[in-house]
């Protein structure tokens, strides 16, 4: 016991063959793959020179974070672990150097020899 009903639209007869599906829905779709953004290299080049040179690392760090807003490049987050890094090395350079500083003025000024 079917519930045919003649005049509701998309409702087929029993025994019926079903509806075939429309060319569009299975021709198979051919063309090219959406391009995917590369990655900035000022991004890489950034956060390899904060482990190296933590200045210059967050300088292009930065640089590289600006042009990623304009552009849409990937490397967004590379970038800002290149000056979170930088930010890090460069704090504890300068606490190793002041620390250094101090004590070879206290081993001066304390007139032990060794």
């Amino acid at each position: 016991m079917t519930n045919y009903q003649p005049d509701q639209p998309g409702s087929v007869p029993p025994g019926a063959p079903a509806p075939a599906p429309s060319p569009a829905a299975s021709a198979p779709q051919y063309g090219y793959a959406p391009a995917v953004p590369k990655f900035n290299v000022l991004a890489i080049v950034g956060f390899i020179l904060a482990f190296v040179v933590s200045i210059a690392g967050l300088i292009v760090s930065i640089i590289a974070r600006n042009q990623i807003k304009k552009t849409g490049e990937r490397g967004g987050s590379l970038a800002l672990w290149g000056i979170i890094l930088s930010i890090i090395f460069l704090v504890i350079g300068i606490v190793t150097a002041i620390i250094s500083f101090v004590a070879a003025a206290s081993l001066v000024n304390s007139g032990t020899t060794y």
